[in-house]
Parts: structure tokens; C-alpha cells; sequence
């Protein structure tokens, strides 16, 4: 971090006003991006997958809950995992509560892991989440979707991740993947984030940003190495 500048109320004034300009000009930047990915071209999803639900199987067009839109937050929770990982964890706290207002937006909200059900509701119960969160185990949704990744096809150096522009070298990577219902009950995936890209649901981050440290993960052997679960603190 450098030294700030101590300055009087009516400099900092005169800065802030100047930063603002900038911010308002990201805001319009922000929301063209936001009109041409809703503009961009949708792919109707023709694959059979299903789920475990504590309600028993259950089809994508399920997953709806009778609404138009579905988000899809790719948890990363392999088969044989004994808990959640920690970095889906940090994100998942941002989602309590939220998929009531999204409900009136026409929009559901699910978690999908390859872990088994089980699993997933002991672990959603340690945390104390409440959102909505399936198991895709024997599908090949998460293969589909560019989130889980088989190690006997593995290929060193393979871009497999993020669109085919990064290399991912583990069995399970995060996602976000937005689908759309359309005439005749069809399904439509619309749009996908992986990696940096989920920065914009992750709330703490957003906030860190506003202070004057920032995120500060610069002298971690990583950028998110200080991140436990919730309960491990």
C-alpha cells in the first residue's frame, strides 16, 4: 500500500469529485456491457440432465420453479469431498435471502455440485444456507458446462477453462451459468462466468473495494489464501 496523501477537507473535495467523474463513466460503461450480454444469442439446451433433489429427481426445467430465468452457481463439491471448498463457501454467504428478490425478478437461484446429496444438505446445514442446492451426480451437466473436468482425458496444458482461454488443472472449477425458458417449455443457455468473472456476486469483495486497503492480498502466496469457511476463523 503507498503512503497516503493527508490533505484538507475542501482538496479532498476537489479529488473525489474528479474520481467521480471516472466512476460515473465506468457506471455507463458497466451497464452498455450489461445491454450486450443480454443481447447475446441464446443455445437451446437438448441434453436430458438430472438431478438430486431432496424431493427426488428432477429435470433443468425443474430447477425453474415455474420462473423464466434460472442462475446456476457451479459449487465446487466433487463426489468424494468431505466438505464444501472454502472459496465457493466465501461466495455462497453472498446468497442467503437474495433468491427471495430474485423470485419477484422471475429469477431462480441454484447451487449444482457433483457431490452427493447428502453431502450437500449436511454441508448447507453446518452453514446455515438456505438457498436451493441440487446434486448433478451421474449427469454430465458440470462436463457440459465447463466446471468439472475428468483426469483421465486431462491433457497437460489443455485450455479447458473459461471459454477454452485458461487452463484449469483441477477435478472441479467454479462457474455461473444463466438459463432462459422459452415458447413450449424449451430451455436456453443465455450466458456463462467463470473465474474473475464472479467477482461481481461476491459482495465482500465489492465492499473491500471501496476501502482505502483494498483487498489487501498482495503478500499472500495467493490472492485468496487468508479465506476459510465461515466456521473456520
Amino acid at each position: 500500500m503507498t503512503e497516503p496523501r493527508i490533505v484538507s477537507r475542501q482538496e479532498w473535495l476537489v479529488a473525489r469529485r474528479a474520481f467521480l467523474a471516472k466512476e460515473k463513466a465506468f457506471t455507463h460503461a458497466r451497464e452498455d456491457l450489461a445491454r450486450e450480454r443480454r443481447a447475446l444469442p441464446w443455445v437451446k439446451v437438448d441434453k436430458p440432465y438430472s438431478f438430486q433433489a431432496p424431493e427426488g429427481r428432477v429435470s433443468l426445467a425443474d430447477l425453474f420453479g415455474g420462473r423464466g430465468q434460472l442462475i446456476v452457481y457451479h459449487f465446487m463439491l466433487g463426489p468424494d469431498w468431505k466438505e464444501g471448498c472454502p472459496s465457493c463457501s466465501f461466495w455462497a454467504d453472498n446468497y442467503n435471502g437474495i433468491d427471495v428478490h430474485l423470485a419477484h425478478r422471475d429469477t431462480a437461484l441454484i447451487a449444482v455440485s457433483r457431490g452427493p446429496l447428502d453431502k450437500i444438505e449436511a454441508y448447507k446445514k453446518r452453514m446455515g444456507w438456505t438457498f436451493r442446492w441440487v446434486s448433478s451426480a451421474d449427469s454430465d451437466f458440470n462436463f457440459d458446462f465447463g466446471v468439472s473436468f475428468d483426469p483421465a482425458k486431462k491433457v497437460e496444458g489443455e485450455l479447458n477453462y473459461n471459454h477454452g482461454t485458461a487452463t484449469f488443472g483441477g477435478e472441479e472449477a467454479p462457474g455461473l451459468s444463466v438459463f432462459r425458458r422459452g415458447d413450449g417449455g424449451a430451455v436456453y443457455h443465455t450466458y456463462s462466468t467463470y473465474g474473475r468473472g464472479l467477482d461481481a456476486v461476491n459482495g465482500t469483495y465489492q465492499m473491500l473495494d471501496l476501502t482505502a486497503k483494498g483487498r489487501d492480498e498482495d503478500g499472500l502466496p495467493w490472492p485468496m489464501a487468508w479465506v476459510r469457511r465461515r466456521d473456520q476463523y
